[in-house]
């Protein structure tokens, strides 16, 4: 089995639920969305087998892998997860929500975009955490159209601008002080210079 991946890298969970936990990251590359606002290069990659994969991550004294992308989700299958999880990994991951998450998953993360609200919740009805990018402006949906979560986070949208991106981060912690059962979410691992 093989994988194309844009990226692999040990750091610290930068957002969420998990924020500030030690983590593997592996970026796989390709996404079914084209955001404007997205912040990662995932269209180039190289690919590896499950075993060139595990050979790079077992160098690191974590057993946690977060599968990212682009859209991961478009190349992960049971097996995969199944390989891993056989060599002692618990494994998050980070999707747009647009494709059904396996039960495999030992943590879920569906950050829904625009129109694909709706369907995130019908093809994915339970996850751990629903992560919405939001920027200044932007309504919000009411939680009932999402999937069912423990935790709901709103994701204050960075950009080149710094006041554009404060502003964004003011217009999320104003939300949440009307809509409470959302909690915010900002990238830390941009604040302090972390991948």
């Amino acid at each position: 089995m093989n994988l194309d991946v844009n990226e692999i890298f040990y750091s610290l969970q930068g957002e969420g639920g998990r924020q500030g936990e030690a983590s593997i990251f592996i970026r796989l590359t390709g996404c079914n969305l084209r955001c404007t606002f997205c912040d990662t290069t995932f269209e180039t990659g190289t690919t590896m087998t499950l075993e060139e994969i595990h050979t790079i991550i077992r160098q690191y004294p974590c057993l946690w892998i977060v599968w990212t992308g682009g859209e991961p989700t478009l190349q992960l299958t049971d097996d995969v997860l199944w390989f891993f999880k056989n060599r002692g990994y618990k494994q998050a991951v980070e999707s747009n929500g647009t494709q059904r998450l396996s039960p495999v998953f030992d943590y879920t993360v569906v950050s829904p975009k625009g129109s694909n609200l709706d369907y995130a919740r019908q093809i994915n009805p339970r996850v751990d955490e629903v992560r919405l990018p939001v920027q200044k402006g932007d309504e919000l949906p009411e939680i009932e159209s999402l999937p069912e979560a423990k935790r709901y986070f709103l994701s204050p949208i960075f950009v080149d601008n710094l006041l554009a991106t404060e502003a964004n981060i003011a217009y999320c912690a104003a939300k949440i002080l009307q809509r409470p059962q959302w909690r915010l979410s900002v990238q830390i691992h941009k604040f302090i210079g972390i991948r």
